[in-house]
């Protein structure tokens, strides 16, 4: 039986190291290790700067508020919270070790200070009492809740009565990028909604007030809903 080249099979390794180093970069990106997520929680930090900040513009931070950011990841938008609330407290939680870590790390000062605290716990399952924030985050995460309508009243079931949950992401269905995205959202098993299904799911999770917002040009989006007062 004839031996493959030498360039076959050096073409053949570089796809196959391709592959593997493909499959890496997307489980870290949905959920960073201990060792191997710094880097992609550095990117996160990075890249979700802007995002964050115009979002949290739909919203009113006010400086005693009591915050929960649910997929806290590197921590970046903790310490946006925390600036913006200068009175109050901010949790976060992360299903991910390497986001803990990470985020600990970036809000050392916050923590030994008592303003910030930071747990691995799934958004399914809150390490929280009913009624506890005033306000609960959730900037590029939402994709990867396991149940979005459960997760969605888990979150719920934490708010206080009038409440707020914003849910702050880059990637939507008929967004302006989404052409492009939508590949990387079904190899992640990400779910991917539209302006009327994000409205629909703050709707049936119970939540009112329901607002959403584009910024067409960049492809962000940004839904408010609130926890029923009675």
């Amino acid at each position: 039986m004839p031996s493959l080249p030498n360039h076959v099979i050096e073409r053949g390794l570089y796809y196959a190291l391709l592959a593997a180093f493909l499959i890496y970069a997307l489980s870290q990106a949905r959920k960073p290790g201990k060792w191997g997520g710094w880097f992609f929680v550095w990117v996160m930090n990075l890249s979700h700067s802007k995002l964050t900040d115009w979002g949290l513009t739909h919203v009113q931070v006010e400086e005693n508020f009591t915050i929960l950011d649910v997929g806290c990841g590197g921590g970046r938008t903790i310490q946006k919270l925390a600036a913006l609330a200068p009175k109050g407290t901010v949790s976060g939680v992360d299903y991910a070790q390497g986001s803990v870590a990470a985020s600990r790390a970036k809000n050392a000062e916050l923590i030994q200070a008592g303003r910030v605290d930071i747990q691995q716990a799934s958004v399914s399952q809150l390490p929280f009492p009913e009624n506890k924030f005033n306000l609960v985050t959730a900037v590029e995460t939402q994709y990867y809740w396991p149940d979005l309508l459960k997760d969605m009243q888990e979150i719920l079931r934490v708010l206080k009565p009038g409440g707020t949950l914003i849910v702050i992401a880059e990637s939507y269905k008929r967004g302006a990028y989404n052409r492009l995205q939508s590949p990387v959202m079904k190899l992640l098993k990400a779910s991917n909604l539209g302006v009327d299904e994000h409205r629909e799911l703050f709707a049936r999770a119970g939540y009112t007030g329901v607002q959403i917002f584009e910024e067409r040009k960049k492809g962000w989006i940004c839904a408010v809903g609130s926890k029923p007062l009675a």
